[in-house]
């Protein structure tokens, strides 16, 4: 029998004496600790050495394909990562070989697959249901987003490779002169319209940018519209039809139309081998009117530029004066207001580039190269690794170059020094020259004046000062920049739709009236509100 007085043990404590039930539970909490140490322990090694959780499991014939594997696309990534290092030209020519680019976006899609199946596969080898039951969620929650994490993250990376691949091999068809022309890359950059209404494709903006290959200092070259007598040089087929210059009979012959001369006017003039003849006459009249070697050209559809500037998140830019949205053929419907530092989304971006009502094309030009300058000051390393894919989006579907991809790296690295420079800028409108009967000899005189001052605001200043710009000391007067109106009165679309060789005289286009310029060709100080 046993005795009644008889009490538990008690520990010195003051507590009850752990029994065998105790002490079996206290096991088993240890154990589920140990399994859930396990199972995040295969979910780690998994994400650092993909296979590696289930070569600890046992399953070495899985475990060690997904290390070769991984140990494979590693070797990709390093191979690419020093080949950008120390040949970085070729290296993205290859990149952008549409096989390659394929071949690449498959392979990280099923590397990113695979990766979230071996996931699935560690969350399985830590055998969850012997897990507690409140610590069953939340694992299952950790190995749910580690997969979807690897699918999400090579879906996103695959669609990267492929927009820079389908950029490059769209966009930079190659064909242009690569060798510098006395030490200097000159590109002509048009912005073109094929507006309802006109005969083919007319470039509404001309600008070559003459960039010095070593250090990036750049001078921008504006030519008007209405420019007429321009030159082609003896190599040119339509030399035959314009021995004197492109000009002809009521005043039709302006320099944008040379681009519809050569494809609709005199079709077949240029070889087969030759891609656009539009703009292969246009380079080369443009070339011989500036004395330079056209390198490269960009054009840019005006039509679709304000979703490349929504891409990037708008410009900021100063405005001096309220600008239309509308005009000519149609209604104005607002104005842009003038500020300090303004964010101009797509749309009004491109009408302060386009926008000639109440204006002229000469302010027009002005503030077409102030929208370049924003665009190569403000589009950062930063935003465009961010922004990325929209910007390829929208640069596919607007921008065509000859620029080969094995040169997209210096020109980005010469783009890059140009930012810390400061950028100067000539054009070519009344007074300095009379873009009815311009002077052929005082363009390309200011060109190579232009260029030798930009080169000399490189030279040390223990050299000797360059000469004083002539330039400078006459042609243009002093004061604000000032817009005179548009006096043609003939309901043209201000937006850059008119429509030259209509044969119809307008003051503001083919008039030799100076109108006022900047008396400062610096871009920053020109672009800065008053």
């Amino acid at each position: 029998m046993s005795d009644p007085t008889h009490r538990p043990a008690i520990s010195r404590a003051g507590s009850r004496r752990p029994g065998p039930d105790d002490r079996g539970s206290e096991a088993a909490g240890r154990s589920d600790g140990i399994r859930l140490r396990r199972g995040m322990g295969l979910l780690l090694i998994t994400l650092l050495v993909p296979g590696s959780a289930q070569i600890a499991a046992g399953n070495r014939r899985l475990g060690r394909l997904a290390v070769r594997c991984w140990l494979i696309m590693l070797g990709v990534v390093v191979l690419f990562g020093t080949g950008l290092l120390l040949a970085r030209g070729a290296t993205i020519a290859v990149l952008a070989f549409p096989p390659v680019t394929a071949a690449l976006c498959i392979a990280v899609v099923a590397a990113g697959i695979g990766w979230a199946l071996l996931f699935a596969d560690a969350w399985r080898i830590a055998r969850p249901p012997e897990l507690a039951r409140q610590h069953r969620p939340a694992f299952a929650l950790i190995a749910l987003v580690l997969a979807l994490g690897a699918l999400l993250g090579s879906a996103g990376t695959a669609r990267t490779v492929w927009a820079q691949g389908s950029l490059l091999s769209s966009v930079f068809v190659g064909g242009g002169q690569t060798a510098p022309s006395a030490g200097r890359i000159n590109v002509l950059l048009l912005g073109a319209d094929d507006g309802k209404g006109r005969v083919g494709l007319r470039p509404d903006s001309m600008t070559v940018a003459s960039i010095d290959a070593e250090t990036g200092r750049t001078v921008l070259f504006s030519i008007p519209r209405n420019l007429q007598g321009a030159p082609f040089p003896d190599s040119s087929p339509l030399k035959q039809f314009y021995p004197d210059g492109f000009r002809c009979a009521e005043e039709k012959c302006m320099i944008n139309g040379v681009y519809t001369e050569a494809t609709e006017v005199h079709k077949g003039l240029y070889p087969e081998s030759v891609g656009d003849p539009g703009l292969q006459a246009t380079r080369e009249v443009i070339g011989e009117l500036l004395g330079l070697q056209i390198n490269y050209y960009a054009m840019i559809d005006l039509a679709g530029f304000e979703q490349l500037i929504d891409a990037v998140g708008g410009i900021r830019l100063d405005i001096n004066k309220p600008i239309p949205v509308g005009g000519g053929s149609s209604k104005i419907s607002r104005y842009i207001q003038p500020g300090k530092n303004v964010l101009l989304n797509g749309e009004d971006a491109l009408w302060v580039a386009r926008s000639r009502a109440e204006s002229s094309d000469y302010d027009r030009m002005s503030r077409q190269k102030c929208v370049m300058n924003a665009m190569l000051q403000q589009l950062d390393p930063v935003t465009v690794l961010t922004k990325f894919t929209a910007i390829a989006d929208a640069g596919k579907e607007i921008v065509e170059t000859d620029i080969p991809t094995d040169k997209v790296d210096s020109m980005i690295e010469l783009a890059l020094k140009a930012r810390s420079t400061k950028i100067s800028s000539v054009a070519f409108v009344p007074p300095l020259i009379k873009p009815a009967q311009p002077d052929l000899a005082l363009i390309r005189a200011t060109v190579q004046e232009k260029i030798a001052a930009a080169e000399a605001a490189d030279v040390p200043a223990t050299s000797p000062p360059a000469p004083a710009d002539k330039q400078s000391d006459g042609a243009k007067p002093s004061g604000p920049v000032e817009s005179s109106k548009d006096k043609s009165g003939s309901g043209k679309d201000d937006a850059g739709s008119d429509r030259e060789g209509s044969g119809k005289k307008d003051r503001a286009d083919t008039g030799d009236a100076a109108e006022p310029q900047p008396a400062n060709d610096d871009l920053g100080e020109v672009c800065s509100a008053a």
